[in-house]
């Protein structure tokens, strides 16, 4: 079974680990999260030391095909965020 770990999960486990307020332990993760998606937006690259490399990647617009109808149509050109997992954060989830 495969749960999620939301922002609150995140905050409470600051609280319990530095003893800020719950609403201060928010703000940090509210801001650490807008300051991700504000630098992946200006298209920089974000580097978090031992865990991973998020950055913007262009893919061009392709023919697609609805597999129901099998009707052909262009899927436009877009952003999307690319993730790169550290070697450190590889080696952890490797092991088991």
């Amino acid at each position: 079974m495969t749960t999620n770990i939301t922002r609150d999960d995140i905050a409470n486990y600051l609280f319990k680990e530095f003893g800020l307020s719950k609403n201060d332990c928010n703000e940090i993760v509210n801001e650490i999260i807008e300051q991700i998606i504000l630098a992946l937006k200006n298209e920089d690259i974000v580097k978090i030391h031992n865990f991973g490399t998020f950055k913007i990647r262009q893919k061009k617009s392709r023919i697609g095909r609805n597999p129901k109808t099998k009707v052909n149509f262009t899927i436009s050109s877009r952003k999307v965020i690319s993730f790169l997992p550290s070697q450190k954060i590889m080696n952890k989830i490797n092991k088991g």
